[in-house]
């Protein structure tokens, strides 16, 4: 039994829920987000919940219960409150800004110069924002999955190095640093 698939989904207010036979639409004051479902699970909405339940007691519909419970808990947060991953970088003249393409769907890119001989071009997807203070860039929007992948990709440009920590990093996250040639030869 999935101790996270039993509980059910709250609708706050201001948010619509549309369910289908195969997919599933949220709407909030953040936007809107559709996913589909797959066939092995059974969403309904109840007394203003969610409930998610395993179409058969097969191994395939139990995996899928906790899972399709947490992208619809996901959905329904990020209509409502929205999504934000904040990257730091550092090191000696880099800097980012956010320039606008007409070309791009979103219409924003981000340009990131961390010490190649060019700059770095990431091109925001539909739904998400970017925004540049100082050293921090801060990516935002209503799907969850999207924010992360797109910080990931944002990160994968120049990722951390452990010597003196120069590159783009989570907020959060901790970077272990090595010793450098000087420390281990004298150690």
């Amino acid at each position: 039994m999935s101790r996270i698939g039993k509980q059910p989904i709250k609708i706050p207010e201001n948010v619509e829920i549309k369910i289908s036979v195969n997919s599933i639409l949220v709407k909030g004051p953040k936007g809107e987000i559709s996913k589909n479902l797959h066939p092995n699970v059974i969403v309904e909405e109840k007394d203003g919940e969610i409930l998610v339940k395993p179409k058969n007691d097969s191994k395939e519909s139990r995996a899928l219960w906790g899972t399709y419970r947490s992208l619809i808990n996901n959905m329904v947060k990020g209509v409502k409150d929205g999504f934000e991953k904040v990257l730091i970088y550092e090191g000696i003249g880099f800097k980012s800004e956010v320039k606008s393409d007409s070309l791009i769907e979103s219409g924003k890119i981000l340009e990131l110069n961390v010490g190649f001989t060019h700059s770095v071009k990431v091109p925001a997807p539909k739904g998400i924002d970017f925004k540049v203070e100082k050293n921090q860039i801060t990516v935002s929007g209503i799907d969850k999955e999207l924010v992360g992948q797109v910080a990931a990709d944002i990160r994968k440009v120049k990722p951390p190095e452990p010597y003196k920590g120069k590159g783009i990093r989570y907020k959060d996250e901790i970077i272990l640093r090595k010793a450098g040639k000087k420390a281990a030869t004298t150690g």
